[in-house]
């Protein structure tokens, strides 16, 4: 049984990686990490961005919600057991992190406090494939 349980984790867990994987070269990434989902950092970060959908979409911005065991994507309201981006992105923090992946898939920023709208949008803003995106839209 043991053998099982840990087989279906491992099987999980690459899949749920690969599914992340997917979106380089196409979105961007917001990963929210909460130790409790009912924790006040993560509710209003949450809070946040449902008020900015346009700006978010404009942005190619998908957003992943998490915490030690379980995910959520784009404020879906199941959430689905992984472990994989706390292992992969937290593993070492107690409480809250945000951190934005780009579109080459590399990480542009991390803290440990909510991160304000304004400042989300000027670090995209101001990264080199954005602003081709905003040069070739115009």
């Amino acid at each position: 049984m043991k053998i099982i349980t840990i087989l279906f984790l491992s099987i999980s867990s690459i899949s749920f990686s690969q599914s992340i994987k997917k979106h380089q070269w196409k979105n961007r990434l917001l990963l929210v990490y909460a130790d409790d989902i009912n924790s006040s950092d993560f509710k209003n970060q949450t809070l946040i961005l449902k008020k900015h959908p346009k700006e978010l979409l404009e942005r190619k911005l998908l957003i992943y919600r998490f915490t030690k065991d379980t995910y959520n994507f784009n404020f879906e309201k199941n959430w689905k057991k992984s472990n994989s981006l706390y292992k992969k992105y937290v593993h070492n923090v107690r409480r809250f992190k945000v951190l934005l992946i780009g579109l080459d898939g590399g990480i542009k920023l991390q803290q440990n406090s909510v991160l304000k709208p304004d400042k989300l949008f000027a670090i995209i803003d101001g990264m080199p494939m954005r602003k081709r995106e905003l040069k070739n839209k115009n």
